[in-house]
C-alpha cells in the first residue's frame, strides 16, 4: 500500500512538471528568430546623408532670415505708424481747441449767429463788413470740420495697419522659432552621424567630399562653359569681390552676417553692402529679385545660386573659382564654381 502511495505521488508530480514546462516549450518553439543587424552604411553613404541634413538646415535658414527680415521691417513699420497716430491726435487737439475758442467767440457775441447779428444791423457798411467776414467764417468752420474728419480717418487707417503689422509680426515670430528648431535639429543629427566616425573614417569622409566637388568641378569645366568668359569686374563689383575674399577663414554660422562669421547669404549681401549696393537678404530673395545673367557671361561679383530650391549662393571672384560660407562647421573659402549643382547666376550691379 505505502509503495503503491509513493508511486502515485511520483507520477503527480511528473505530469505537473511536464504541464508547467509545456507552455514554456511552445513559447520558445513559437518565438521569432531576432531580425538580422542592420548593414553598416558606406561613408559614401553616410556623406550623402550628412549633405542632405546640412541643405535641409540651409532651407531652413532662409526661411528663418526671410521670417527675421520682415520682423524687422514689420516691427520699424510698426513703430512709424505709432508716432503717426501719436501726432494724428496731437493734431485733432489742436483743431478742437480751434473748435472751442469758435464757439467762445460766439458765445461772447451773446449767443445770437453771426447770421443773425448781419440781419440786425442798420449800418450798409457795418452790414458790408460783417458779410465779408460771415462768409470767411464759414468757410472756415467748414475747413476745420473737414480737416478733423480726415485726421481721423487717418488715424483709423493707421490703427488698422498697426494691427495688421502686429499679426504678421507674430506670424513671423512663429515662423522663425519653428525654422530654428528644425535648423538645429538637422545640424545635430548631421553632427551626430559625423560623432560616430573614428578619427581615420572622418578624414577618409573629408577626401570623399573634395573628390566629389573636384568631379563636379572637373565635368563643369569640360562643358567649355568658361570659354569666352569676362575677366573684368565693375568697380563695385571689385569692391564686393574684396570683401568677401577678405573673411576666407571666418566659421559659417547660420543667421549670421558678420563681421566674426556669416552664413551664405549674410556673406554675400555683406559684400554687396559694402560695395554700396543693398540686396536681399537670403540666397532666395536674391536669385528671385536680382537680375538674371547667363552663366557664359557672368563676371566677377556675379553670384551664382546653387540646387533647385536656391538653398545656396556664392560669389564669382574669376577663374572658375567662387568665394562662399560653405556649411557648419566649415569656413569660408574658396572653392569650384561648378562643384555644386549651379541653378543659375544673378548680378546686383
Amino acid at each position: 500500500m505505502n509503495r503503491r502511495r509513493h508511486a502515485i505521488a511520483a507520477i503527480t508530480v511528473i505530469c505537473a512538471l511536464t504541464v508547467l514546462a509545456s507552455p514554456a516549450l511552445t513559447l520558445q518553439a513559437s518565438a521569432s528568430p531576432l531580425p538580422p543587424p542592420a548593414p553598416k552604411k558606406s561613408l559614401e553613404e553616410v556623406r550623402e546623408e550628412i549633405e542632405t541634413l546640412y541643405r535641409q538646415a540651409a532651407v531652413a535658414t532662409d526661411a528663418y532670415n526671410l521670417a527675421e527680415e520682415r520682423a524687422k521691417e514689420q516691427s520699424a513699420e510698426i513703430v512709424e505708424l505709432a508716432r503717426m497716430i501719436v501726432e494724428g491726435r496731437e493734431k485733432i487737439a489742436v483743431l478742437k481747441a480751434k473748435a472751442g475758442a469758435a464757439a467762445r467767440a460766439q458765445y461772447r457775441n451773446g449767443g445770437l449767429p453771426e447770421g443773425a447779428q448781419l440781419v440786425l444791423t442798420n449800418d450798409p457798411q457795418l452790414f458790408l463788413d460783417n458779410a465779408g467776414r460771415l462768409k470767411a467764417g464759414a468757410k472756415a468752420t467748414s475747413d476745420l470740420l473737414g480737416e478733423m474728419t480726415r485726421t481721423q480717418a487717418e488715424l483709423d487707417a493707421y490703427a488698422k495697419d498697426a494691427s495688421t503689422n502686429w499679426t504678421k509680426l507674430e506670424s513671423d515670430r512663429v515662423k522663425q522659432a519653428q525654422a530654428k528648431k528644425e535648423i538645429n535639429e538637422k545640424i545635430a543629427a548631421a553632427e551626430e552621424l559625423e560623432d560616430q566616425l573614428e578619427a581615420e573614417e572622418r578624414e577618409r569622409l573629408r577626401r570623399l567630399e573634395e573628390e566629389a566637388r573636384s568631379r563636379a568641378q572637373a565635368a563643369w569645366l569640360d562643358t567649355g562653359v568658361l570659354d569666352g568668359a569676362k575677366t573684368g569686374a565693375t568697380a563695385e563689383g571689385k569692391k564686393a569681390v574684396a570683401f568677401a575674399t577678405a573673411q576666407i577663414g571666418k566659421p559659417y554660422v547660420w543667421g549670421a552676417e558678420g563681421p566674426g562669421s556669416y552664413d551664405c547669404s549674410g556673406l554675400t549681401q555683406s559684400a554687396w553692402s559694402a560695395a554700396g549696393r543693398n540686396i536681399p537678404r537670403t540666397s532666395q530673395e536674391q536669385w528671385r529679385l536680382l537680375p538674371h545673367v547667363d552663366v557664359k557671361d557672368m563676371r566677377p561679383g556675379d553670384l551664382i545660386v546653387y540646387y533647385k530650391d536656391a538653398s545656396h549662393i556664392g560669389m564669382y571672384v574669376g577663374n572658375g573659382t567662387i568665394v562662399h560660407a560653405p556649411r557648419p562647421g566649415r569656413n569660408v573659402t574658396l572653392a569650384g564654381a561648378g562643384s555644386m549643382e549651379i541653378l543659375g547666376v544673378v548680378r546686383p550691379s
